[in-house]
């Protein structure tokens, strides 16, 4: 494929919930600069097959793997089937969704609160310690987790999503800080609201009014967050490591 940017030629990506919105994009931009992807789903595998093949339409190098990322054994399962077909992973894409209940926290119960926080730490953490090992032996490696403007302002009924990306973001900054010494980085992209199915739902005038409010006018493209995940996945994010990159159109929100 043609490269748009900072060559990831002979790498290897994993990119969780990639069949759709953001992780598409991911996978896509990857694929552009060089990296072989391997196209993560759990139950889209018609999705998913249509970004591998529209990846080796243009000529990059793709394979569809099931897992639901919050059971170790299928990641485990997944790590092994990518490493087959594509090599070992040198880029890590933290993004599947998990669902969450939209609720005021008045009425939310911890079971409810709980198994956000549950999967979207589980997955974070399968996925990690699959893909380090091999990282290490290379003494390069690029972990990347997505998170959300809802980690650093309250939302409304967004208090489990919220709290969990938070979670996820001080972890992110602890594998960043054990793994620096060996090459290998671990970053944040913190979007904010992105043109996807999951927003599909929102009234098309609360959007008109959210971008009325973002300096550039606009609501994110998953495109727009792909790139800063690209620059992370590269070498020229080397001396990068536990930060948090905000793409949210300039918003004073974080």
């Amino acid at each position: 494929m043609n490269s748009n940017g900072t060559s990831l030629a002979g790498k290897v990506a994993l990119v969780s919930g990639a069949s759709r919105g953001i992780g598409a994009a991911a996978a896509i931009a990857l694929a552009s600069r060089g990296a072989a992807v391997a196209v993560n789903y759990s139950s889209s595998e018609e999705s998913a097959q249509a970004v591998v093949q529209l990846i080796r339409e243009s000529g990059g190098k793709a394979e569809a793997v099931r897992a639901d990322v919050r059971d170790p054994v299928n990641v485990l399962q997944a790590v092994a089937q990518t490493e087959a077909a594509l090599g070992t992973i040198d880029i890590l894409v933290n993004n599947a969704n998990m669902a969450f209940v939209m609720k005021p926290l008045s009425e939310m119960t911890w079971e409810e609160f709980a198994q956000k926080l549950n999967d979207e730490l589980k997955a974070a953490f399968n996925l990690t310690q699959a893909v380090l090992p091999s990282m290490l032996s290379k003494q390069w490696g690029r972990l990347i987790y997505i998170s959300s403007n809802a980690s650093d302002i309250a939302l409304p009924y967004m208090a489990a999503h919220g709290s969990a990306k938070a979670a996820l973001n001080a972890y992110a900054k602890y594998v960043a800080l054990e793994n620096a010494p060996h090459g290998i980085t671990a970053n944040i992209v913190s979007p904010g609201l992105v043109r996807t199915e999951a927003s599909s739902h929102t009234p098309e005038s609360v959007l008109q009014q959210m971008a009325a409010m973002t300096p550039l006018r606009r609501i994110a493209l998953p495109d727009d967050i792909a790139g800063a995940i690209a620059f992370l996945g590269s070498d020229d994010s080397r001396f990068l490591t536990g930060t948090c990159t905000y793409v949210n159109g300039g918003s004073l929100m974080a």
